[in-house]
């Protein structure tokens, strides 16, 4: 092999050496900020990992939502019709978050409570996220609710 041909050989393995580690890479990155929904009877049925960083989907239950006046730490339950999951959120709440309304949350299990680092409320009267709308139609339809307060489909 001449001199030529060995540095040649050298540069074509160093640039499959880098694009492979590069692919490593930005798949490490990508598997780290995938979150996926799960609603509270899933989360209880234990389909998540203890340590993942996954979204909640579900209603505000009526009556659950509590905060000391003063205080930023609001705690309230998530509920998909079959199951109840208390969540703690210490930042400002988005203005459309209230009992009885779809919302997202974006956080990890500690304790048997739900740490949300994100919450997002949906923002108009019929939008509500198609895998969350899905999953909530199953638990509707498991508990024959009626289909005029089964949650609205996306758009």
């Amino acid at each position: 092999m001449s001199p030529t041909q060995r540095r040649r050989l050298l540069l074509v393995l160093l640039v499959v050496a880098v694009a492979g580690i590069a692919a490593v890479l930005v798949a490490t990155a990508l598997q780290r900020n995938i979150a996926y929904l799960y609603t509270p009877a899933e989360v209880k049925a234990g389909k998540v990992a203890p340590d993942a960083r996954f979204r909640l989907g579900g209603m505000v239950a009526k009556g659950s939502f509590q905060r000391a006046p003063g205080a930023l730490l609001a705690r309230f339950e998530v509920t998909d019709g079959d199951a109840q999951l208390p969540v703690t959120y210490d930042k400002i709440l988005p203005d459309l978050f209230r009992e009885g309304q779809a919302v997202v949350a974006t956080g990890r299990m500690a304790g048997g409570v739900f740490v949300a680092e994100e919450v997002l409320a949906k923002h108009d009267e019929t939008y509500m996220p198609k895998e969350l709308a899905d999953k909530m139609g199953v638990a509707h339809g498991k508990h024959q609710v009626p289909a005029a307060a089964a949650p609205a489909e996306s758009r």
